[in-house]
């Protein structure tokens, strides 16, 4: 039972952080800022075992790069 536990949350957390990730590009842009994080197997992964500090990260990453 904890095997399939914890690959549901990786799931939800997966899914989550999708949508999480397509709000969050589409309120930057609303403010004219582009980051270049987009949905890919590599961001969705991230976030999906890493969670809100993975979706932090990439975020941090992009705005690294922006600099």
């Amino acid at each position: 039972m904890y095997k399939f536990e914890w690959l549901l949350n990786i799931i939800l957390r997966g899914i989550l952080g999708t949508i999480a990730i397509y709000f969050v590009n589409k309120g930057l842009d609303m403010w004219g800022i582009s980051l270049g994080i987009g949905v890919n197997a590599v961001t969705v992964l991230t976030v999906a075992f890493l969670g809100f500090p993975g979706l932090i990260g990439l975020y941090g990453i992009g705005l690294y790069r922006m600099l």
